[in-house]
């Protein structure tokens, strides 16, 4: 009896003094549970460090589609030298200073801004065959330099390359004689280095495009890079007529 009441007190003694010990384990434990991330959280951050910064990935290097790739180059495109497209145009190269026999005969407005070919305005031309000049025909030269009759050294403009000089013309009424379209063909110490030019050409009522054929010819200095002349003899009456988007075609 005293035996069995000795090991109760010695097991109540063990268990007074393990007790807290293995309550504060059990406590580190529950603490170290509760602070672990749950498993959502860990694959979520393993996610976002193995995803590549924006600047890293692949859309940031392009190829382009092969359309774009076979589509041609700018510099592919043909090219022009405008003489006139409009009057106010930054792209105008040549001024209409060259004025030529019965040139009191003949008026010019560049800013016609009536029914024009294209663009706001085209180059009205009246031509009165009074022979003012006694010349019996008149005409004007489109110039570069302004006044440049081939005695300026550094005059002119070199347009090799140039396969034509196309404009639009048409008159007034129609039956109009021209009778020379022309480039080039102004004489002197620096004067062009060619010429070539149609006529007599007959206009009528309606816009009609025109070209030069410039093939061959040496455009290595242009002065005169357009011209007209007309007779009284042709037009006894005098004329009006109209020119538009005058320009070299490359």
């Amino acid at each position: 009896m005293k035996k069995h009441l000795y090991l109760l007190i010695a097991a109540i003694l063990v268990f007074g003094m393990c007790g807290p010990a293995f309550a504060a384990v059990k406590s580190k434990k529950n603490k170290k549970e509760k602070a672990a991330p749950a498993p959502e959280a860990v694959q979520a951050a393993q996610t976002s460090t193995a995803t590549p910064a924006a600047t890293t990935t692949p859309t940031a290097v392009t190829t382009p589609a092969p359309a774009e790739a076979a589509a041609p180059a700018a510099s592919e495109t043909p090219k022009v030298l405008v003489v006139y497209n409009d009057s106010a145009s930054k792209d105008n190269h040549y001024a209409p200073t060259g004025w030529m026999g019965d040139f009191g005969d003949i008026k010019i407005k560049s800013d016609y801004a009536e029914n024009p070919h294209s663009g706001k305005t085209c180059i009205k031309i009246t031509y009165s065959g009074e022979m003012k000049q006694n010349a019996g025909w008149g005409g004007i030269y489109w110039q570069y330099p302004n006044g440049n009759w081939g005695t300026n050294k550094k005059g002119g403009l070199n347009l090799t390359g140039a396969k034509a000089l196309t404009f639009w013309a048409k008159g007034e009424k129609g039956g109009e004689i021209i009778s020379e379209f022309k480039m080039g063909g102004i004489t002197g110490e620096y004067g062009d280095t060619d010429s070539k030019s149609i006529g007599p050409v007959t206009l009528t009522n309606k816009w009609e495009k025109y070209s030069i054929n410039l093939v061959g010819a040496d455009l290595t200095n242009v002065i005169g890079g357009y011209c007209f002349a007309a007779s009284k003899d042709d037009n006894p009456n005098g004329f009006t007529i109209y020119l538009d988007d005058i320009q070299y075609e490359y």
